[in-house]
C-alpha cells in the first residue's frame, strides 16, 4: 500500500469517529423517551398540589366566614340582651320610686279605717262623744305603728332645756324662776326618725333674765 492509499484510509477513520462522537453527543442533550415521560409525570403533580393547596384556602376562606358571621350574630344578640337590661333597669328603678312608700301605706290603711268606722257610728247615734273617742284610738295607733314599724319618735320638749338642733323657738319670754333656756310650752309636735330630726318641736322658751 502506497502513502497515498494509507492517508486516505486514514481520513476515512477520522470521518468515523467524528461522525460517531457527534451520535454520542446528541443522544445526550436530547433526552430519552424515559426522561420525558419522568418530566411530563411531575408536571401534573405540581399542578394537582397548586390545586389543593387553593381548595384549602377555599375551605379556610369559608370556615373564617362563617365563624365571622357566628360572631356579628352573637354581638347583635349581645346588643339587644343589654339594651333590655338597660331598659329593665330603669323600669325597675321607676317602680322602686313609685312604690317606695307601699309599706307605709299598708300601715296607714287601718288607722283610716277605724278611723271612718268611728265617723260612721257617730253619725248613726249622733252621738259625737264617739268621734273624740275614735280620734284618739285613731292617733295612738297610728303612732304606735309609725313608731313600731317606721322608726318615728316624738321629741321630748316640755320641761327639757332649750336644744336648737330639736326645738325651734315660737315664742320666747323671761323667767326669773330658771337658770337655763327652758321649754316652757309645745305648740307643734318634733319627731325623730330612727333617731335623726324630721321635725323640730316648735316651742315656748323661757329665758332666765340676766
Amino acid at each position: 500500500m502506497d502513502k497515498k492509499d494509507k492517508k486516505s484510509k486514514s481520513d476515512a477513520q477520522d470521518e468515523v469517529k467524528a461522525a460517531t462522537a457527534q451520535a454520542v453527543d446528541t443522544q445526550q442533550e436530547e433526552p430519552t423517551s424515559s426522561e420525558t415521560a419522568g418530566q411530563d409525570a411531575k408536571v401534573p403533580s405540581e399542578l394537582e398540589q397548586k390545586e389543593l393547596e387553593i381548595v384549602r384556602l377555599k375551605e379556610q376562606l369559608e370556615t373564617a366566614q362563617s365563624e365571622l358571621a357566628s360572631l356579628k350574630e352573637q354581638m347583635l344578640r349581645d346588643r339587644a340582651d343589654l339594651e333590655n337590661y338597660r331598659k329593665r333597669l330603669i323600669r325597675d328603678k321607676e317602680d322602686s320610686i313609685r312604690f317606695a312608700n307601699e309599706n307605709l301605706i299598708k300601715d296607714l290603711l287601718q288607722p283610716l279605717d277605724d278611723f271612718s268606722r268611728a265617723l260612721e257610728a257617730a253619725e248613726s247615734t249622733k252621738d259625737y262623744a264617739k268621734v273624740h273617742d275614735g280620734v284618739v284610738m285613731v292617733n295612738s295607733q297610728l303612732y304606735s305603728t309609725l313608731e313600731k314599724n317606721w322608726g318615728l319618735q316624738k321629741i321630748e320638749s316640755v320641761g327639757k332645756e332649750f336644744n336648737p338642733e330639736e326645738h325651734e323657738a315660737y315664742m320666747v319670754v323671761t323667767d326669773d324662776s330658771l337658770e337655763t333656756e327652758t321649754v316652757l310650752q309645745e305648740f307643734i309636735v318634733g319627731y325623730k326618725l330612727h333617731g335623726r330630726v324630721l321635725r323640730p318641736s316648735k316651742v315656748k322658751v323661757g329665758k332666765p333674765n340676766v
